[in-house]
């Protein structure tokens, strides 16, 4: 990787090693951003999961395996006369006086139900600094630490302010345990980079805030779905103990807060996700809704001929999340009005036992010949057009990549309506309640019965998605936040700058703007060049040379774009340094 803007991208169970919507997202920015460096710092069940997409030249990964590995320091690319120095320094004494006192202010932040987010920020910091020096498993595994752990959890169940279930001695083994594996993420070291971007506010967001919290790293948080709510749903259906349940929410509760406390811009896919943002206290000037996007070139707006029985396509992994038995169900119902219909659903297995539950259920409703589970495909286009409509079952969305696609492959959909699904849809599908067979039935028997009806909504749908919903659009605000950000504009420059432009100065501003309206970005570059000039000392000189960096990247010269970004850099440290007064 050359000199490029360097950014950090942080994944959670996604990508480079697992299939599905976020991956495609990641991917899709990694490979169509040639010209920024991506780290992918990559949070994964174990170190021994097949890599599924390949890296272009741009990017490189760092693994953070958080089960599969005896010692924490196999996945880091450090000698092994480091880690045994580090194992040796760290003896009773050591632990006693420096682990201690952050460990016990760490269980007390994650156990107790009211947050201090930016408080739990330092407890990891010096966490990290500790690390440094310290060797992380003879410090966890310790007697002393255990014995503390012991104490204060036990105290913890009998304090009214803090109270918890009491634990067993299972619950107990297993609570530090989690506190052991994910924090591992905070003894990984994090590379030096212009942006930090987290693809979720969860664990993989920790290197962010924390480099955030120390460096001022500027810090971009994706929210594809809403980690804490998917987090509810799953610990529901785990079977936890009480004690394990609530211990286990409360520490993703304090991992979504720093998330939220430190991002300096939050970017749902849609704006169903800003309600729980805004719950968190996320300031409405720091979200920015950017919608997913796809390729127009891949996916055809070129109808496909009826298939040979009614078929309903679905593309969805195997999970829990998207109720496949719901919709084994409705086809059920489907079948008894549309007895040659046909289901296929495209997707690899998330869960396996909620696959095995599933291919039971089909095998009870007597569906075998006509349900399909088709397995993971690489010809997603192919997929949608196997069928004349697609289906979405799921109990939870964000904004999913399959409704984009579907709508622009020009295919009707029925969706349940859950996440962004009715934002991205409008009124080009049939939305219908989650967990109803009856009302997803009901809305695919109609549009399978009426040919006019779904090739007039697969139309408008496809026109909505060019719209709305192209790729091209989220590769340029992603660009454009990434060069804000960088640039440090708003943080660095707004709390004190109050922008007066001289009349010519706004002049040349508004000619700029003018040229950028109708693409000339070079006759642009020299209108803003000529208002610098007017005047130099004004709270508009870094807007103008962030605008110039934007320009040339449009243009493909980025060097140049890198030297305008380095002049505004340059520009605020000195108004800083020199306390000169803005007109």
């Amino acid at each position: 990787m050359g000199s490029n803007m360097k950014i950090l991208l942080t994944t959670e169970g996604t990508y480079p090693y697992y299939q599905g919507g976020v991956s495609t997202w990641c991917d899709l920015l990694v490979r169509r951003l040639p010209d920024v460096d991506y780290i992918i710092y990559s949070v994964l069940a174990n170190p021994f999961i097949t890599q599924k997409f390949s890296l272009p030249d741009n990017a490189s990964v760092v693994k953070m395996p958080l089960w599969g590995t005896e010692e924490p320091a196999e996945h880091l690319n450090i000698p092994f006369s480091q880690v045994l120095r580090a194992k040796l320094r760290t003896d009773e004494s050591v632990i006693k006086m420096h682990f201690l006192p952050i460990f016990q202010d760490l269980v007390e932040e994650v156990v107790k139900p009211r947050k201090d987010a930016l408080h739990f920020g330092r407890i990891l910091i010096a966490l990290n600094d500790y690390l440094q020096v310290y060797e992380y498993k003879a410090t966890f595994k310790s007697e002393l630490v255990w014995k503390t752990y012991k104490s204060l959890i036990l105290g913890f169940c009998s304090d009214s302010n803090n109270r918890i279930a009491q634990p067993d001695v299972y619950g107990m083994i297993q609570s530090i345990g989690w506190l052991y594996r994910f924090l591992n993420i905070v003894n990984t070291p994090i590379p030096k980079v212009h942006v930090t971007h987290s693809s979720a506010a969860a664990f993989c967001g920790i290197p962010c805030a924390i480099a955030k919290l120390r460096d001022g790293t500027p810090y971009l948080l994706t929210e594809h779905g809403v980690y804490l709510r998917e987090q509810y749903l799953s610990v529901s259906k785990q079977g936890y103990s009480s004690f394990l349940s609530t211990f286990l929410i409360r520490f993703v509760q304090s991992v979504v807060g720093i998330n939220y406390a430190t991002a300096d811009q939050v970017s749902p896919v849609c704006n169903y996700n800003t309600r729980w943002e805004k719950r968190f206290g996320v300031s409405p000037r720091n979200v920015k809704v950017i919608y997913n996007g796809v390729d127009d070139r891949v996916f055809s707006e070129v109808p496909s001929a009826p298939q040979a029985n009614p078929t309903i396509a679905m593309i969805a992994r195997i999970d829990p999340l998207k109720d496949i038995l719901t919709f084994i169900r409705a086809f059920s119902i489907i079948r008894k009005t549309l007895p040659d219909a046909k289901a296929i659903v495209y997707g690899s297995v998330s869960v396996q036992a909620y696959y095995e539950e599933c291919l039971a259920l089909r095998e009870q409703l007597n569906l075998n010949d006509s349900f399909i589970f088709a397995g993971h495909t690489s010809n997603m286009s192919a997929a949608y057009q196997s069928g004349d409509v697609v289906a979405l079952s799921s109990i939870s969305e964000a904004f999913p990549y399959s409704v984009v696609e579907a709508m622009m492959s020009s295919k009707a959909i029925v969706a349940t309506d859950v996440g962004g699904v009715s934002e991205a849809i409008g009124e080009t599908g049939i939305i219908v309640p989650p967990r109803d067979p009856q009302a997803l039935a009901d809305g695919l028997i109609k549009l399978l019965k009426n040919p006019e009806l779904r090739h007039s909504l697969g139309r408008e749908g496809r026109e909505r998605a060019m719209n709305f919903f192209t790729l091209g659009k989220v590769l340029d605000l992603h660009l454009k936040s990434y060069i804000q950000l960088a640039a440090r504009i708003e943080e660095r420059v707004v709390e004190r700058i109050k922008p007066v432009a001289a009349d010519l100065q706004k002049l040349h501003m508004d000619r700029g703007y003018a040229l950028l309206a109708i693409g000339q970005d070079r006759d642009a570059i020299l209108q803003f060049r000529i208002a610098v000039k007017e005047k130099p000392i004004s709270g508009y000189v870094p807007v103008l040379l962030t605008e110039i960096a934007r320009a040339f990247n449009r243009l493909g010269e980025y060097d140049q774009s890198f030297q305008e970004l380095d002049k505004c850099k340059a520009y605020i440290d000195w108004l800083q340094s020199s306390g000169q007064e803005i007109a």
